[in-house]
């Protein structure tokens, strides 16, 4: 979302879409996996809770935001309290105990962040996002997506292959695979040697995504028979108001 400031007015643009420094915009990679088919459980699933589905899933938005924001800041070397200066809870105990897996897993496997929330934008493959981590392992550079999620799901390995394409085009940069650090697991212990999880996390991962690369691209061919046309909304607001 670009926010700008000008002329006691505030404008924030649709996040839907990222605009580069000449006002040329590019879809994002979540946008664009909008063409790509409902799975048959969220389709039963929003059956089933019927009226409440979009707000059991705006509830979900912001527990990702905000485990995203934390672990962000925490990468960043800030101090992250539970409690704030009246000794209430800054966050839920299901956003921290998110946040307290992220630290199981930083403090055990100890990875060394290159980026983290990096923005890229790439009109070579005409789209644009936001890569939560790109870093290496144990020898090994990964880029990383963080979810919170009840599941994994297919669109994620799409969404993946398509970061890993961009970085490479547009920053020139090669990993040597992609994860999904997934904060919501069902794991109850540590694992066996070699395996990245936790009580409640598990990162998962792919050397390869040429295959998905593949197929992200036949989504993005969807979305633009169907979108081609869309353009970034506009919303306006003074930025004082004195009643007269």
């Amino acid at each position: 979302m670009l926010t700008q400031i000008k002329n006691n007015q505030i404008t924030f643009t649709d996040g839907r879409f990222y605009i580069d420094d000449d006002g040329k915009y590019y879809p994002s990679v979540t946008t664009l996996l909008e063409a790509y088919p409902k799975p048959y459980q969220l389709i039963q699933w929003i059956k089933d809770v019927g009226s409440k589905s979009d707000e059991i899933r705006d509830a979900a938005g912001k527990r990702g935001s905000t485990v995203h924001q934390i672990t962000d800041d925490y990468d960043n070397g800030m101090q992250i309290d539970l409690l704030g200066e009246s000794g209430q809870p800054r966050y839920s105990m299901e956003e921290w105990a998110m946040f307290e897996k992220y630290v199981d897993f930083t403090t055990r496997f100890n990875p060394v962040w290159d980026f983290i929330e990096q923005q890229v934008i790439c009109p070579e493959l005409q789209l644009a996002g936001t890569i939560d981590r790109i870093g290496t392992i144990d020898g090994k550079k990964y880029l990383v997506d963080i979810k919170t999620s009840n599941g994994i799901y297919n669109s994620y390995w799409l969404q993946l292959a398509a970061y890993r394409q961009a970085v490479f085009v547009n920053m020139g940069i090669e990993v040597d695979g992609v994860a999904i650090l997934w904060l919501n697991a069902k794991t109850r212990t540590n694992g066996k040697k070699g395996d990245y999880q936790g009580m409640g996390w598990q990162m998962v991962s792919k050397d390869s995504s040429e295959d998905d690369w593949t197929l992200f691209q036949a989504v993005q061919k969807l979305w633009i028979a169907e979108h081609g046309n869309d353009t970034p909304k506009s919303f306006s607001y003074q930025l004082t108001h004195k009643k007269s």
